[in-house]
């Protein structure tokens, strides 16, 4: 096998193995699986561009691009709703919910499914970042690898970014 077959194949099997994961780290973020899968092809488009298919630490690197991408999305979105004057609605359409039985309900878990995003939006980066993790289903030790810090602290971490996500939740909520 020649170097330039070994290469794409490693991209291959990287994307094959990360993608429903990053995915998974989006779709904890932006809530919309179609925003999810954008997030993924953008998160996997900058690193091919950056060439890091070799790159031991990729999926820690990509599943921390997939954090900043979807923030960035919401924030964006967040900066366009107060431009048009429509901050204080909860943006997009109503949301299909299984065992929803009546359109009161439905319009509840859109408002708390808005409030749990700006919420988030308002944490550290790095809290918001090790809560889209963990919640996207990834390991204490993942996490450790993803973020450069020791896996001992994963716990300790998670437990503020819990309590400071619960605050910002709580103040959106007033």
């Amino acid at each position: 096998m020649s170097l330039a077959q070994a290469v794409p194949n490693r991209f291959e099997d990287l994307f094959a193995r990360e993608y429903p994961r990053v995915v998974s780290v989006a779709y904890r973020i932006t809530r919309d699986s179609a925003d999810a899968e954008d997030v993924a092809q953008e998160v996997f488009a900058q690193f091919v561009r950056m060439r890091r298919a070799s790159d031991a630490n990729a999926p820690a690197w990509l599943h921390v691009a997939a954090i900043h991408v979807a923030l960035n999305g919401l924030r964006s979105q967040r900066r366009r709703r107060d431009r048009e004057g429509r901050a204080a609605q909860p943006g997009g359409a109503l949301h299909s919910t299984a065992g929803a039985a009546n359109p009161e309900q439905l319009i509840e878990q859109n408002f708390d499914r808005e409030c749990v995003r700006r919420a988030l939006v308002r944490l550290a980066q790095k809290d918001a970042e090790i809560l889209a993790l963990r919640y996207g289903g990834l390991s204490y030790r993942e996490i450790a690898d993803a973020m450069h810090i020791d896996a001992a602290q994963i716990g300790t971490r998670l437990a503020r970014a819990e309590r400071a996500f619960r605050r910002e939740l709580e103040h959106e909520r007033i």
